[in-house]
């Protein structure tokens, strides 16, 4: 178990890391974590129970995930982790040269172009598949209840809710229609507190439920997506989502400090995580918030992003190994380009002389890390009509120069940002954490591990702390928590110091951490979002 004290928050909270035994359920919506902690209490495991909760915030938080999107996971069961790479691809139609036919010099984020194979349910299912307990059936039944008899709007959700209204309105037409149709109230957003039902979600998961997903690839939804698509101009056929199954992948891992830090093998984002914590181990932290802790974390990940966004793509069209941007001569070569002052980021050579998020946890030591997603809030905009299913706009990460590792081709996974992370140490599990985000996650997971590795803070302080995001260039947010003196120097060392106003632009995270000898858990949840940590 990491030592930390439960009684220290040096940091603004309103929240206590939270303690129990027999489960745990942390998830940015309290009635999705009631949904997997009850699934719990009914003989489900953790891996039921995070389905469950899935499930559920595909209900209560579709502004961020729904059941047209992409999951991933890591599970901890009997000693071992295993990975689940839930990343839909590009339908077969899609091609660059149809995109640039169609009138677009780069992806859009909005309508059919960027819309990929939905991972989302499918993993539910290959997670159900090989680790629960209880009959798929029983899984979906509480987000079910939600979406037919209604709930009530937490108040993050509601005002992201009407930023993606906002940004809808202005590209409204017929393929976009059903979005409004389904997912607003009188033609508006939906209020903090005010009941929200849609009884066309709940009706599709019913199906999804009575054929373990099955019918959104090889059935009855399968066909009607692509009698949808064929109709309003977009891509997507049923013999895209009849190839489709969620993958089961080996995790990849570096060793920080004497704790192992676990990510999902690219296309995912996570190695960018783990190059970052390879620079930042040759270095020695003294104290969280000095302006050298925070300089020399921004400019290994502004390296280990500029790597990342140069080489990571779908696995079989990579052409650098993992194990090569994870060697230690490379991240000698990448730490040693560090100096008092900030630089312009780039890619390096190795080959040279060097969304949501969830964690639970059971008595019986089972855990699980899961993140599922839209990529861009509700997504394209793109709904079947009388589903519930928003469709993801995932393709919108394709290049559209052939040169470029992560270009758009017709089958291909695109470079991902959702990742979920796991601590083991000596061969034990510690547990599941993540940071939901965008771009902001690996900088986020980055910022957890030292939270808890280096500087010894209880879940709940971890999260609380105030968080750095490199920008992009030479420009770096910092949130209104962290002090103005920490943000002048930086700009004295040549960062471009942005205050940020908005803390949901700094990631939404949850950790959950187990003490191997008592099988105590210890949970600690995201202060910027509306989570909770269920228990029993």
């Amino acid at each position: 178990m990491l030592k930390f004290s439960a009684h220290e928050y040096p940091y603004p909270s309103q929240r206590q890391s939270v303690f129990a035994r027999r489960g745990m359920v942390a998830a940015s919506q309290p009635l999705a974590a009631q949904a997997g902690i009850e699934i719990m209490q009914k003989g489900g495991n953790a891996i039921d129970a995070a389905i469950a909760t899935a499930a559920a915030l595909t209900v209560v938080e579709p502004t961020g995930c729904g059941l047209g999107g992409d999951a991933f996971a890591l599970v901890w069961c009997k000693g071992q982790l295993h990975g689940l790479n839930g990343n839909g691809h590009a339908p077969a139609a899609l091609s660059i040269e149809a995109v640039k036919a169609a009138g677009h010099d780069q992806m859009p984020l909005y309508g059919w172009t960027p819309v990929t194979v939905p991972g989302c349910p499918s993993a539910w299912a290959e997670l159900s598949q090989r680790f629960g307990k209880l009959p798929f059936t029983e899984l979906l039944q509480p987000a079910i209840s939600l979406a037919r008899d209604g709930f009530p709007l937490s108040p993050v959700v509601a005002h992201q809710w009407q930023i993606s209204l906002n940004e809808f309105s202005p590209h409204r037409d017929d393929v976009l229609q059903a979005w409004f149709d389904t997912f607003l109230i009188d033609g508006r957003a939906p209020r903090a507190g005010e009941i929200f039902r849609n009884p066309a979600q709940a009706r599709t998961l019913e199906e999804l439920a009575a054929t373990r997903c099955e019918s959104l690839y090889r059935g009855a939804l399968a066909e009607r997506l692509d009698a949808h698509s064929r109709t309003s101009g977009g891509y997507l056929r049923a013999s895209d989502l009849k190839d489709y199954r969620a993958q089961w992948v080996e995790p990849i891992h570096v060793n920080y400090r004497g704790v192992d830090v676990w990510e999902i093998p690219p296309s995912g984002q996570g190695l960018v995580a783990l190059m970052a914590l390879n620079i930042l181990e040759g270095f020695s932290f003294d104290h969280r918030d000095s302006q050298q802790t925070w300089h020399r974390q921004l400019e290994a990940m502004k390296l280990a992003y500029s790597d990342g966004l140069h080489y990571i793509t779908d696995p079989l069209h990579m052409q650098v190994a993992v194990a090569d941007l994870l060697s230690d001569n490379y991240s000698t070569r990448r730490r040693s380009q560090i100096g008092e002052q900030a630089q312009p980021p780039t890619p390096g050579d190795p080959h040279a002389s060097g969304t949501v998020y969830l964690a639970t946890a059971d008595a019986e030591g089972n855990m699980v890390s899961f993140i599922q997603s839209n990529y861009h809030g509700f997504g394209s905009g793109v709904v079947l009509p009388d589903s519930g299913i928003a469709l993801q706009n995932r393709g919108q990460e394709f290049s559209l120069d052939p040169a470029h590792a992560n270009c758009l081709a017709p089958g291909k996974k695109t470079f991902h940002t959702i990742i979920p992370g796991f601590l083991t140490k000596d061969g034990q599990a510690l547990g599941p954490f993540g940071v939901m985000g965008g771009y902001m996650q690996p900088q986020g997971h980055v910022q957890m591990v030292m939270n808890l590795v280096d500087f010894g803070l209880n879940p709940q302080a971890a999260l609380d702390a105030p968080r750095w995001q490199w920008l992009g260039d030479m420009k770096v947010g910092i949130e209104q928590g962290a002090s103005r003196d920490l943000a002048n120097a930086l700009a004295r060392r040549g960062h471009q110091v942005q205050i940020a106003s908005d803390l949901t632009d700094f990631g939404r995270g949850q950790i959950i951490l187990r003490d191997p000898v008592s099988g105590v858990l210890c949970g600690g949840t995201e202060p910027r979002a509306d989570s909770h940590i269920a228990v029993w």
